[in-house]
């Protein structure tokens, strides 16, 4: 008889307590908590036969980004081809190949089909569901799992995680009402799941409800804090709405504390930690010796050429930290990273490469120039990946750099613009102020004395 996981997953090479170990260490990464790695691997250790265990330790790896874990991938894969597997494990095998050679999209079209053959496969929907924000298709982000929920019926364990996938897929959709409402329904059945929380705090951020996001991430601190692999973005999503609201002490204490403090962060962190100094930096905050611890710690986990997301937050941090050396030598990178056989080539290429031009003329304080590049491509930087909350910066970088550059024209629309898509937003109201007041056009800070009084 077919030993399966929670769910009616045929696991090869499984024992029953081998079954109930994936399922266990799957759920955790479906909430981003525990340490699934260590799970995989004492399974492997105990069960080498497992053919799962291996594709999950893969997963993790790969969909991690650090490139100190593609060895260990690579392992996990090879030593997983050699195993007695069904069409479903092979499925996960093949995509993992695409993935380990740097094809994201064809990775994602074969777990799509893996999930289609058997939508109770939440390991095929969660790495989908990676991969689509990695590659910025927003509509799959949503569709992926739409398509499987009618068979997440109610008892069938880890539902929340379907649930919260979804609410996040309609987040990134501007479907704000529906995300919402399914988030919340997933925390109220598993409080610690990371993943429902960060869908619901994306959607408080869209509507411009800062004060309400700042007290749903604080009502319940232990559930998503604890053991949570997803903490520190979710601390960041909570530095966006003090942010928001102009509240810079509370920022620079949840930058100082929670966001940066982990003796050893994740890639994710680093890049978390980056996007939040860079905005304060927009707003004219002195960020002192931040930048350089930041810039020490993205060069001992990160390596460039490998993906244009991350490598564009890592420029942030080299350019705050005044690291021209490391600057240069990313942009450089670049060059290689376009002529390569993987998806990042067109990444760096349509998106990437441009914006870290043009962050590198920002900091350089070529505000024009800033300006011309990013203009072209900011309609269409989804194809590099990220959220729509994490490439805001691009628009703000934008915005500040037509006031720094004295283009008020160009200034006065994109405030315009800004104020028409977030009204209530307080930041939005000062770009306005700014744009509306004619000696505001050499500002060069957000928080500037001049638009305090305008």
């Amino acid at each position: 008889m077919s030993i399966t996981d929670i769910r009616g997953q045929i696991l090869s090479g499984a024992t029953p307590e081998a079954a109930i170990g994936y399922s266990d260490a799957v759920s955790q990464f479906a909430m981003f908590s525990g340490d699934p790695i260590a799970a995989a691997d004492r399974l492997i250790e105990r069960e080498p036969g497992l053919v799962m265990a291996h594709a999950l330790r893969a997963w993790l790896y790969l969909l991690g980004g650090e490139p100190a874990g593609r060895p260990a991938a690579h392992a996990a894969i090879e030593s997983a081809r050699v195993l007695p597997a069904t069409l479903q494990e092979r499925g996960h095998l093949a995509a993992l190949g695409h993935l380990a050679s740097g094809r994201l999209h064809e990775a994602s079209r074969v777990i799509e089909d893996v999930a289609i053959e058997q939508p109770l496969d939440l390991l095929a929907l969660i790495a989908g569901h990676q991969l689509d924000f990695f590659t910025g298709n927003a509509r799959m982000l949503r569709d992926r799992i739409a398509r499987a929920l009618p068979a997440w019926s109610k008892g069938v364990p880890g539902r929340h995680s379907a649930l919260a996938m979804y609410a996040f897929g309609l987040e990134e959709n501007g479907q704000y009402g529906l995300a919402e409402q399914n988030g919340r329904i997933a925390i109220s059945d598993e409080p610690r799941d990371g993943w429902a929380r960060h869908a619901v705090a994306h959607v408080l951020e869209m509507e411009g409800r800062h004060d309400e996001g700042i007290a749903f991430m604080r009502e319940d601190l232990p559930s998503w804090t604890t053991n949570s692999f997803l903490a520190v973005h979710n601390w960041w999503h909570l530095a966006l709405y003090h942010l928001e609201l102009g509240q810079i002490d509370e920022v620079l204490e949840l930058v100082d504390g929670p966001i940066t403090s982990i003796a050893e962060p994740q890639l994710l962190d680093l890049i978390d930690a980056s996007a939040m100094l860079w905005r304060l930096h927009l707003r004219g905050v002195e960020l002192s010796q931040r930048w350089h611890v930041l810039a020490r710690r993205f060069e001992a986990i990160w390596g460039a050429g490998g993906y244009a997301f991350n490598d564009l937050h890592a420029i942030m941090a080299f350019i705050g930290a005044g690291r021209r050396d490391l600057v240069e030598n990313t942009l450089q990178q670049q060059a290689f990273a376009m002529l390569s056989a993987s998806d990042n080539a067109g990444f760096a290429g349509d998106v990437g490469y441009p914006l870290m031009k043009a962050f590198a003329a920002f900091g350089e304080g070529r505000y024009g120039e800033a300006v011309r590049l990013i203009r072209p491509v900011r309609s269409i930087a989804a194809r590099f990946g990220g959220s729509n909350a994490q490439r805001d910066i691009i628009d703000l970088t934008l915005i500040e750099a037509a006031f720094r550059a004295g283009d008020r024209p160009l200034a006065r629309a994109l405030a315009a613009e800004r104020v028409a898509a977030k009204h209530e937003s307080p930041l939005a109201q000062l770009f306005a102020r700014r744009a509306g007041t004619q000696e505001c056009g050499d500002c060069r800070t957000v928080a500037c004395a001049k638009s305090k009084a305008a």
